[in-house]
């Protein structure tokens, strides 16, 4: 009688597409392992990173507003758990691999820096080399998890994560897949959220962009995923006219959210307390914990700071900066 991963593997070759990236022909990891009894290798992934430290950071970093006082607002994980409704809805209906879809989507902001892209540019800026956050969520994975051993996922897994914002894209569809998944969820509720801070209204959206795409957010969802599915094959695509007004909606939400100074006013201070951090650990490298002063010795000082901050939550970046600089109340 064959083991739950092999029947697994079995469905998988009976029921998926014959473009899906099937478990049993992964690419493999960089250290091999036997596989496990129950689980197929993306399923397997999936766990070790819902597993991670790094996963349950993401729910104490920002994902658009800092610091909101509402319990409402998008963290960085409730945006990662909306990306991977959104990407496994599309994997189900083109019958692509659900487990690595997943997978991919659990880990794509892994390296995310505290204050969301405000921090990924202070750490660009202040780092040295070419920081990006995609590049970074495959270290966390690769070096920084599990005292520097690593997650050793799969390449497919490693795959979608490095490709899932800019540049290439990735070498699955289902790594594509989440490439959307990601764009249309932070497009809609960032979008919502914004309505809900009040720095714009549902009113404000273009008349030709609601025509198009719907007047809620969850209409604008429902017709960016069923223009997916229904034009996606031997690639993941979407309607051309559709895809305009889907632009055009990021454009919009570019013009007056991302740029809009009073909802971004908090963000001039985000260098500063990086910088000021940065420069702390410089001096003081021994003041960080000893998984990265062993990568202070194997690639320098600026690289494991680099790695320290970029782990941090919000509210231990800041009280990381408060304890080194703000004066506590002296007592007899």
């Amino acid at each position: 009688m064959d083991c739950p991963r092999k029947v697994s593997e079995k469905i998988e070759r009976e029921t998926l597409s014959q473009y899906a990236a099937l478990s049993s022909e992964s690419k493999g990891r960089k250290t091999p392992e036997e596989p496990c009894e129950l689980r197929t290798a993306f399923q397997r992934d999936r766990d070790r990173i819902i597993h991670s430290k790094a996963f349950r950071r993401l729910k104490h970093k920002t994902q658009v507003f800092l610091s909101p006082e509402s319990d409402h607002y998008r963290t960085r994980l409730t945006h990662t758990l909306e990306v991977s409704q959104i990407a496994r809805t599309i994997a189900r209906a083109l019958r692509l691999n659900e487990d690595l879809t997943e997978a991919i989507a659990y880990g794509h902001d892994l390296g995310h820096t505290p204050f969301g892209h405000a921090g990924e540019r202070a750490l660009n800026e202040l780092s040295g080399f070419n920081f990006t956050h995609y590049e970074q969520s495959v270290r966390v994975c690769e070096k920084l998890e599990k005292q520097g051993k690593g997650l050793n996922l799969t390449a497919e897994v490693l795959d979608g994560i490095r490709n899932h914002t800019k540049g290439e894209w990735a070498s699955t569809l289902e790594g594509k897949i989440v490439r959307y998944a990601d764009r249309i969820a932070y497009i809609n509720h960032d979008i919502d959220d914004a309505i809900r801070a009040g720095v714009i209204s549902g009113d404000d959206i273009p008349k030709d962009i609601v025509k198009n795409l719907g007047n809620s957010k969850s209409q604008r969802i429902n017709t960016l995923v069923t223009s997916i599915v229904n034009n996606s094959g031997k690639d993941i695509i979407m309607d051309e006219n559709i895809e305009v007004y889907y632009n055009r909606l990021h454009e919009y939400l570019f013009d007056t959210v991302y740029r809009n100074p009073i909802a971004k006013s908090e963000e001039a201070k985000v260098l500063g307390l990086m910088e000021g951090l940065f420069k702390y650990f410089v001096k003081n490298p021994e003041k960080m914990s000893s998984e990265y002063l062993k990568i202070c010795e194997t690639e320098g000082k600026e690289r494991a700071i680099t790695d320290y901050i970029a782990g941090m939550t919000d509210h231990f970046a800041v009280a990381t900066y408060e304890n080194i600089y703000i004066p506590k109340e002296w007592k007899i």
